[in-house]
């Protein structure tokens, strides 16, 4: 059978529908190690020195962490952590950090996610908000689509009267390599429900995520 990609999927969507048209080949550890060390071969390095003998395992280690998100899933991360509560006032978690890696150069992305939801019957544990952030970072990603990810996964699991999302991150791709503008942030927002159909819901959340803490 021939798969039809349309042209507008990113690059990550075209190969994740190319691998479901056949079967996925299992890659092992010392396979991908030998493709870092091809890597250094090929920048000039001599992967047998001292400084890189154990280069391509550690840095198939850390990348395996990078993107552990690939390996995760809702259900298990939330262990339960749903409860019914009479509550319909917003709920906002702010300032979460966030370390995600570039589908393009898979180069850091750094910054905070702020998160709020208006609960409809159903709220979830503070800490599910935040490790939700985690999963969805923990892969390769483009910010734009990592801030919709997370309001959609929480609109899904709760079915809240609105989720808010706004991320704001620095990219590593944009300061250490090709325009170089050390300082640039890029913020991105998903708004669901009330939150984008209503202004002064939205301005509220705005406002609080604006707000310096005084506990800190």
């Amino acid at each position: 059978m021939t798969l039809s990609i349309s042209p507008d999927l990113t690059s990550a969507d075209q190969v994740l529908l190319s691998l479901a048209s056949k079967e996925q080949r299992t890659v092992t550890e010392a396979e991908m190690m030998q493709a870092v060390r091809t890597l250094l071969i090929g920048l000039g390095e001599d992967p047998d020195r001292e400084g890189l003998k154990d280069t391509p395992k550690r840095v198939m280690k850390a990348l395996q962490f990078l993107t552990k998100g690939y390996h995760e899933s809702l259900e298990e991360l939330l262990n339960g952590a749903v409860f019914t509560e009479d509550a319909n006032e917003m709920v906002l978690v702010r300032d979460i950090d966030i370390f995600s890696s570039c589908e393009h150069h898979i180069l850091p992305i750094i910054g905070r996610a702020h998160v709020a939801y208006i609960p409809n019957g159903k709220v979830v544990g503070l800490s599910k908000i935040a490790r939700i952030c985690e999963m969805y970072a923990r892969r390769l990603q483009v910010q734009e689509r990592l801030t919709v990810q997370i309001a959609d996964a929480l609109q899904d699991l709760l079915k809240p009267q609105g989720v808010a999302v706004v991320i704001e991150a620095t990219h590593m791709c944009m300061v250490m390599r090709g325009v170089q503008k050390p300082g640039s942030w890029t913020v991105t927002s998903a708004m669901r429900g009330v939150f984008a159909e209503d202004a002064r819901t939205r301005e509220e959340f705005m406002n609080l995520i604006r707000h310096n803490a005084n506990f800190r």
